[in-house]
């Protein structure tokens, strides 16, 4: 079965480039790419700065033609992002990363509070590895540069002023900032090779006084990739950048006696994270202690770190590649198990033809659901049980008709993936 489609229509906004940042992914990256290529929003450029597998990935796309690629092959994320942003030729630079997938409306969302002069920084929503939880929502930081969450209205734009001593945080994997406002401040600290690097843009911003939008309809799904920092499943195997980069932050933003204790504040938390894995069976003895060797010798020679201020150019490298946004009808199709290799490939057919396919596939059980974006056949595919959780709030058994049960799961996701209000079958 498949829901009424709506009509195609692309949203037209303020000109965006999206800058991309990839090392060591290229597999990451072509996800991120194929879903980029539905977004639902014009005029926007991509950029990418990439390592030569990344580059060799982007090259090998069908819109190759269409994308900006910086070759660019050091660990140091602050200094790849000034490069994308010295490329950027849009009135707003977003971020995404290599391995995150943006919802078709993404931009959509993320650019609405654009129209407001006093906004500087958007960032939206980011859902986690099962494609429904939540990995990061709104979050603040305190003078100390630490997060704290807080709530907002989940279905509009909260424009938020920095509160005293902090900032409003942004998620590096789904932020924007008006290239203006980025050129103003400097963009990025060279000096933050890995971590912290857009908070410290946020506290900046903040004592600059801008104003920041928390979007919370703008979401992308974030996959938490491995890399030499962490693993798959995020446990630790470097913290020499962390270490580093808290004491550039120290120096950067803490008064001279506030220092020491907070760095111990910080080694503490870090050392309980790293006995939890040690207890879940991630690391073992041996790992914990030098892991926190790393961290100390990381935090040493942050002490030394050069810190110094940027330039960028007033004017983009380039001119605006607009990338070939194509207006597509946002359809979900409906399967059982014993069906979901045809209508697999019936969902695949479609994605090509140009349309945005969503496939639900449940069985008559209370399997909690995931939701992913999969790249070989560009749809997404939910899985579940029609009894199961698909929201941290549910049931953990619900009764209920399946049809019923498909209408919920469509509307849940309506205005991210673009579909109307009708959903009749």
């Amino acid at each position: 079965m498949t829901a009424t489609p709506v009509s195609a229509t692309l949203e037209s906004g303020v000109p965006v480039s999206i800058v991309i940042v990839s090392r060591n992914r290229p597999e990451a990256l072509r996800r991120c790419l194929t879903g980029v290529e539905q977004l639902q929003y014009t005029p926007f450029e991509v950029i990418i700065v990439a390592d030569p597998a990344g580059i060799a990935v982007a090259r090998a796309m069908h819109f190759a033609w269409a994308v900006k690629l910086v070759p660019f092959d050091r660990p140091n994320i602050s200094a790849a992002r000034n490069l994308g942003i010295a490329e950027a030729a849009g009135e707003v630079v977003a971020f995404i990363d290599d391995d995150a997938v943006p919802e078709p409306q993404w931009l959509r969302h993320l650019l609405e509070p654009a129209q407001q002069p006093e906004v500087a920084a958007m960032t939206g929503f980011v859902r986690g590895r099962n494609g429904i939880s939540f990995q990061y929502r709104a979050r603040r930081l305190n003078g100390f540069g630490e997060p704290e969450e807080f709530d907002v209205d989940p279905e509009t734009p909260s424009i938020l002023h920095p509160p005293p001593g902090g900032a409003i945080k942004t998620e590096g994997t789904n932020m924007a900032f008006r290239r203006d406002v980025l050129v103003e401040m400097g963009g990025f600290d060279p000096a933050f090779h890995y971590y912290l690097d857009e908070t410290d843009l946020n506290m900046r911003l903040a004592r600059a006084g801008h104003a920041t939008a928390i979007v919370p309809l703008a979401e992308v799904h974030h996959g938490f990739a491995a890399n030499a920092i962490r693993s798959a499943n995020r446990v630790p195997r470097d913290l020499f950048d962390i270490g580093a980069s808290w004491a550039v932050f120290h120096r950067k933003h803490l008064p001279a006696q506030d220092r020491a204790a907070h760095w111990a504040h910080l080694r503490a938390q870090e050392r309980r994270r790293l006995l939890r894995h040690l207890v879940s069976g991630g690391l073992e003895p041996r790992d914990v202690l030098r892991l926190l060797r790393r961290l100390d010798e990381g935090h040493a020679e942050g002490v030394k770190r050069p810190i110094a201020s940027v330039t960028l150019p007033e004017n983009a490298s380039s001119a605006f590649r607009p990338f070939p946004a194509r207006a597509r009808r946002s359809v979900a199709m409906f399967t059982r198990p014993i069906k979901l290799a045809q209508d697999r490939a019936e969902a695949a057919k479609r994605a090509l033809s140009g349309e945005i396919v969503t496939l639900i596939n449940l069985s008559p059980t209370a399997l909690y659901h995931r939701v992913a974006f999969d790249p070989a056949h560009a749809i997404w595919l939910q899985t579940g049980g029609i009894y199961g959780k698909s929201t941290r709030d549910d049931a953990v058994f619900r009764l209920t008709r399946r049809l019923d049960r498909l209408q919920r799961e469509v509307k849940r996701v309506a205005r991210q993936r673009g579909f109307g209000d009708d959903h009749r079958r």
